[in-house]
């Protein structure tokens, strides 16, 4: 099998964890890109004492650290560069790799330091380090909009243990704009699919013509939604979710909102 067969499952999912490491879709796809481009260039650097997942992982990590950590789009940059630096300071780089690779895609602990080719007591050590980084983030107001009484009870659990409160949970796309014009949140949790046949999507883009927030969509088929065919979400939880995934997901999307800079000491 050749490496571009072993890998082609595994890029919608590289590409939303670069994706939740850069910010924005521009940046973290650029990684991928020059990811790729450095496999095709030199394939001898796959490592072939690991499986196809990890080795992929751990050559573009290996290059995410070699370069400029705000290689974003240039509108992007614009936008983002002064938060995301600011934000670095507040939570380290390596612990976050650690982090999102455990909780976001699951890797297990040996797994993880596998991908980063540490030992297996350094890479918990890195992930219990995030963990006290993230604790000490700025809380803000969360709307949840999922039509799963259940689920929204879970998700509603996990952001107030984060510190964060909740402005509402929306079952429908009225629902949610009606929520967002009463009291703008800081956040948006949003499913794909709504009670009343309406679209997540939608919601939230018209959510987005009146505030200026992150969001972080969930849907059971993530595969949908990175295509690369149209703009796509550059925070994404995947359904049935872990409480840990959530947690990193809410910590990502704060992490690079252009506007934490005014609340980052």
């Amino acid at each position: 099998m050749t490496i571009a067969a072993e890998i082609a499952p595994h890029l919608p999912y590289l590409r939303r964890f670069a994706r939740a490491l850069n910010g924005s879709q521009a940046g973290g796809d650029s990684y991928v890109v020059a990811t790729l481009e450095a496999l095709v260039a030199d394939p001898s650097t796959f490592p072939r004492t690991v499986s196809a997942r990890i080795a992929l992982y751990r050559i573009f990590l290996k290059l995410w650290s070699s370069m400029p950590v705000n290689m974003v789009h240039p509108n992007t940059a614009v936008i983002r560069a002064g938060a995301v630096e600011r934000n670095i300071e507040a939570l380290t780089p390596r612990p976050r790799q650690a982090f999102l690779l455990r909780t976001v895609e699951g890797f297990a602990l040996e797994d993880v330091a596998a991908v980063l080719d540490i030992p297996i007591d350094e890479a918990s050590a890195l992930i219990e380090q995030a963990g006290r980084e993230i604790a000490e983030q700025v809380a803000t107001d969360v709307l949840i909009i999922e039509d799963e009484p259940i689920i929204a009870l879970d998700i509603e659990t996990l952001v107030q243990e984060l510190g964060h409160t909740v402005t509402g949970i929306a079952r429908t796309h009225k629902e949610a704009v009606d929520l967002v014009a009463r009291k703008r949140p800081g956040l948006v949790l949003a499913d794909i699919q709504l009670a009343d046949g309406s679209s997540g999507l939608e919601a939230v883009a018209e959510i987005l013509q009146s505030i200026d927030l992150p969001v972080i969509f969930i849907t059971a088929y993530p595969e949908r939604l990175l295509t690369g065919d149209r703009p796509e979400p550059a925070f994404l939880i995947t359904k049935p979710f872990q409480p840990e995934a959530v947690k990193a997901a809410i910590s990502q999307a704060l992490f690079f909102d252009r506007r934490s800079e005014r609340k980052v000491a």
